[in-house]
């Protein structure tokens, strides 16, 4: 008989607890056999009288519970039907770790002693090990299938014969052991990358080695560089992919103009922010006729230059998104291409992908074309100048810019019209020193002039979307990399309708997608310059679901578009640049590609996106927390911006730094969390904090290394 023992000393009078873990990892591990009694005894090594009645009263619980079989009588093995799955690994440094399902998105507990060491993020197999009634459903990793995350970001402390990384983790709460011949010249008190080597399974501590000193911890660089890391995000440009994009002529020569449009002569201008030095999409103008205008929408044609499978698609693909951090971009492409060759840069002849429109004065298309094209910008202009333009009817292209205006602006009403959802919401930016220290904070909101820009990239981007995939009944489209947003989960809608009602309002909750999305609309506007506007508008924005990339088009809710793609930022963005070459093939009459290779292309944009947006928050919220380090003490106004049972979060309404006031400090009464509705309640008080309600707050605390603000009640 071939089995696994597990190697222990004798048991003679075993707890009940420790035996039942036993024997599920026994049979476990074996869960392709049956075995008696008699050979579970004696690979578990349990002896005697007493052992025995204890093993005989666990298998017959394993058995009632249905985490083990009775395949034959007195026989056992482990219950493979239904209890093996496979998922995600989340861990928590309070060692309540879970294990969400791929097929279901169940949640099940997994306890610390049968995590096998995975990591948070992990794709894992687990075995479920109970299903009783009133008892959460737990599970074991029996195998780690992928590791997620191997790198982490801490502190250094070396002490005389190695050293360890002291990290502040929501995920690890288990330092990291370091030999010192692996310390890379890495000095004490030093913020540093470590990558866990290995973590011996009865080890507490993993095993790691450092791969990169990132400097002292508080100096600008060093944080930044540590939020990167923290996500595993590049914080430098590998020399030899930037080597490589040097080696690019930047000669156009004439036979590749002759097989483009030539836009040259025709008035060009591009509209970006003052900082842009990226210029991915220009805007040309032209009358055709007293009642017709061309309008063209002009792309950087980056994969004129990148080609599949070379150095830096492969950077890109893997990066698959530029990364904006308060004080610096990490580029998707080397500066070469993003600010120099791709770059529409004015007077200068640049290549592009271009959608053409026909276009009546109500802004209606009447004819469109997909094109390649060869341009040359008249002028570059900030959104501030343009919109200085538009707000005085003078300036330089006054004419041309006031009436692009004019049609984005009834773009934008029908679009309204048809159901897109309305979110206008601020953008927080700091003005820095040299260093990078912050010494004020301003808010981005968007003006005609921003939305003169984002109406056409938003039709450029239908249209394209349109080209592909709005095909004849008989007809099956191609596979395309679509930018996709799913109708809100019905259940969502009515939680928030009935949130609404107690503050007098109400919206549509059933009916077609534009209704509803009108309905929502009218509620969003009646709630402005009201006390719950803050409130409505938040857990407006938690009822959507999330746009993500996908080739299973179900259209755009908060756009109100049967069909969108993302085709107007192939610099910034490695979606795009797959959108150009879908286009390219398609366009040419090429053959379909595989549609499950390009979904997990999609799928990896999708993730990499929400990665960088994690780490812009960070970098935000680093900033917040170094601007308001010399307020401490100092009172203000803000707004609950989150309840949760570890306290509330607040919004200053002055600047936007949010903090948190732990429920530790609210020692007036004992405080419950209210999930469905979004508030903390007092237990003898019924003293209530909810989400959207004013506060008056005192700062307290400034913890830069947790990224983290304290408050309490003003007095």
């Amino acid at each position: 008989m071939s089995k696994k023992a597990i190697s222990q000393e004798p048991l003679s009078k075993p707890r009940k607890k420790d035996l039942t873990i036993s024997v599920t990892d026994f049979l476990t591990e074996n869960k392709d056999k049956q075995y008696n009694y008699k050979q579970i005894a004696a690979a578990l090594n349990v002896r005697g009288e007493e052992g025995r009645k204890v093993l005989i009263k666990v298998l017959d619980k394993l058995r009632d519970d249905e985490v083990i079989l009775e395949s034959s009588r007195g026989r056992y093995r482990i219950n493979n039907r239904g209890l093996i799955l496979e998922g995600r690994f989340e861990r928590r440094s309070n060692g309540k770790n879970f294990f969400v399902a791929d097929d279901d998105g169940n949640i099940i507990y997994i306890p610390e002693r049968n995590s096998k060491h995975a990591m948070n993020g992990d794709r894992v197999r687990v075995q479920l090990l109970a299903k009783r009634k009133r008892a959460d459903t737990e599970g074991a990793v029996i195998e780690i299938l992928e590791h997620a995350q191997s790198r982490f970001v801490g502190v250094l402390e070396v002490q005389k014969h190695f050293a360890f990384l002291v990290m502040d983790s929501k995920y690890l709460s288990n330092d990291i052991f370091i030999p010192k011949e692996d310390l890379n010249g890495a000095k004490n008190g030093e913020k540093v990358v470590v990558e866990i080597v290995e973590w011996p399974e009865k080890a507490n501590n993993p095993v790691g080695k450092v791969i990169d000193v990132l400097g002292n911890p508080g100096q600008n660089d060093t944080e930044m560089h540590a939020i990167l890391a923290q996500y595993d995000l590049p914080y430098k440009y590998p020399e030899k992919v930037e080597q490589f994009a040097d080696l690019i002529s930047d000669k156009i020569d004439d036979n590749e103009i002759s097989k483009r449009e030539d836009f040259r002569d025709v008035f060009t201008i591009t509209i970006d922010p003052k900082d842009a030095k990226d210029f991915d999409d220009a805007i040309s103008f032209q009358q055709l006729s007293p009642n017709l205008w061309e309008v063209g929408v002009h792309i950087a044609d980056v994969t004129h230059y990148v080609k599949p499978g070379d150095l830096i698609d492969e950077e890109a693909e893997k990066r698959a998104t530029s990364i904006y951090l308060v004080d610096r971009t990490i580029p998707m492409l080397p500066e070469r291409l993003s600010n120099g060759l791709c770059s529409l840069r004015p007077n200068e002849e640049k290549l592009c992908f271009s959608v053409i429109f026909n276009m009546n004065e109500k802004a209606e298309v009447k004819k469109s074309r997909i094109v390649r094209t060869v341009i040359k910008s008249d002028s570059r202009l900030t959104y501030e100048e343009a919109q200085a333009v538009i707000e005085t009817g003078k300036g330089a292209f006054s004419s041309e810019i006031l009436k692009l205006n004019d049609l984005a602006k009834q773009l934008r009403d029908r679009r309204f019209a048809s159901g897109a959802i309305n979110f206008e919401r601020y953008e927080v930016e700091f003005n820095l020193d040299e260093k990078g220290k912050p010494l004020g904070v301003f808010f981005k909101e968007s003006k005609e002039a921003n939305h003169l820009i984002e109406e056409l990239m938003l039709l450029a981007n239908r249209t394209v979307a349109e080209a592909i995939g709005k095909v004849p009944k008989d007809k099956k489209a191609k596979p395309f990399v679509y930018r996709v947003h799913d109708v809100p989960d019905p259940e969502k809608l009515d939680t928030f309708n009935a949130f609404i009602l107690r503050f007098g309002h109400k919206m549509k909750t059933s009916g077609t997608k534009s209704e509803v999305a009108r309905s929502l609309n009218s509620v969003l506007d009646k709630v402005q310059g009201r006390p719950e506007e803050n409130l409505v508008e938040t857990i407006a924005i938690r009822t959507m679901s999330k746009a993500i990339y996908s080739t299973k088009n179900v259209g755009h809710y908060g756009l109100a578009f049967d069909y969108y793609t993302h085709f107007t930022s192939p610099i910034r963005r490695y979606p795009d640049m797959l959108v150009h070459r879908l286009l390219e093939r398609y366009l040419d009459g090429g053959k379909s590609v595989d549609q499950n290779s390009l979904e997990a292309e999609s799928k990896h944009c999708s993730d990499m996106e929400q990665i960088a947006a994690n780490a812009e928050r960070d970098s935000i919220k680093y900033k917040q927390v170094e601007f308001m380090s010399d307020k401490l003490g100092k009172v203000y106004d803000g707004v609950i911006s989150g309840v949760t049972e570890w306290g509330i979060y607040v919004e200053i309404n002055e600047n936007k730094c949010e903090g948190m006031i732990p429920i530790r400090e609210m020692d007036d009464d004992f405080y419950e969390l209210d999930e469905k509705n979004y508030r903390l309640v007092g237990r003898r008080t019924k003293r209530e904090y909810r989400l959207g309600q004013p506060v008056t707050i005192q700062v307290a605390k400034a913890n830069l290394e947790r990224r983290q603000l304290d408050f309490i009640f003003a007095n």
